[in-house]
């Protein structure tokens, strides 16, 4: 028998989707303070959480902590023997519970309000436990589960997701946390690399920069392209300043002209007011300046005019920009 998995598929979308939706009604005066309690706060946002609202739990904790809010995750039943020693009365707890009645949780609250610290919790019913014991009550109630026997949690864990990330978000804003400051806590991944990784930090320098002067020859330049290897070479004046450049593609564009590579000097036929970067400059946007231009690869200059490095598309793509 062939089943078509896409019917059941299409209305687990549609459901956890309005348990979405509805989310905005919950936007209140509770949202507010418990995005201003983090704001505030001089400690660490400790979120916990059992089953698969640890899971949601630990990710909306890795969301905080890599958009600005100093957060971990703390599992309650390891809370309950030792790891609360983790808190300190300037952190603010961030309690999951869809009931709001999880045992592993509720035991955990006299400690946390002992210590003084602010609670949010977050939970489908706000006349629960937990939810009277916060400070602020972020509601993700939802209307059914995806679920068609009702047990599994999928739009209530799809709900607390958005309602988490709502929070880390609307945090992100309100502390002008920029680009820069993401890269930082990400300089492991394609993200950081694009975003930290400067052209100082890849270019060739030293002898490893083809250039040569505005009197040698073409086949002189030819030469030089051939020992570096990076398919051109910067054409400096006498005082070393960059006047063109002279690359792979400009070479077959002038073979059906007449020009002797022994006698004539690069300067004829050099690109002339040529596209250049500075070493500062992110390996990014390089990137999109060579893509836009149609070239691949950029002589690097200081602030006197002078190449100070080199690199072109192969450059990028080791450094995983590309």
């Amino acid at each position: 028998m062939t089943i078509d998995f896409t019917i059941r598929a299409a209305e687990v979308i549609k459901i956890e989707a309005a348990a979405v939706e509805q989310l905005k009604q919950y936007l209140d005066a509770d949202f507010n303070l418990a995005c201003q309690l983090i704001f505030d706060s001089t400690g660490k946002t400790i979120v916990t959480g059992m089953g698969k609202s640890g899971h949601i739990g630990s990710k909306i904790a890795a969301t905080l902590a890599s958009t600005g809010t100093p957060a971990f995750f703390v599992h309650p039943g390891e809370a309950s023997h030792g790891d609360l020693g983790m808190l300190s009365a300037a952190d603010i707890v961030i309690a999951i519970s869809n009931s709001g009645e999880t045992a592993e949780v509720l035991t955990i609250m006299p400690v946390i309000k002992r210590l003084g610290i602010k609670l949010i919790a977050m939970t489908g019913n706000p006349a629960s436990t937990l939810a009277k014991l916060a400070d602020a009550h972020l509601c993700v109630k939802v209307e059914q589960e995806a679920c068609p026997l009702g047990l599994a949690p999928t739009a209530s864990t799809t709900a607390t997701l958005a309602m988490g990330d709502a929070l880390a978000v609307a945090l992100l804003d309100a502390r002008g946390f920029s680009a820069d400051d993401f890269a930082l806590s990400h300089p492991g991944g394609s993200l950081g690399r694009k975003l930290l990784l400067r052209l100082e930090d890849i270019m060739h320098t030293g002898e490893q920069v083809p250039t040569v002067l505005y009197s040698a020859t073409i086949k002189d330049a030819l030469l030089e392209i051939s020992k570096k290897g990076l398919g051109m070479t910067a054409v400096v004046d006498e005082q070393g300043k960059m006047a063109g450049v002279f690359t792979d593609g400009d070479l077959r564009r002038i073979l059906d002209q007449r020009y002797d590579i022994h006698s004539n000097q690069i300067a004829d036929v050099m690109t002339r007011n040529c596209i250049t970067a500075q070493a500062q400059q992110l390996a990014a946007e390089a990137l999109q300046i060579m893509q836009q231009k149609k070239i691949n690869g950029l002589i690097i200059i200081d602030d006197a005019g002078k190449p100070v490095g080199a690199m072109n598309m192969h450059d990028l793509l080791r450094a995983g920009v590309l």
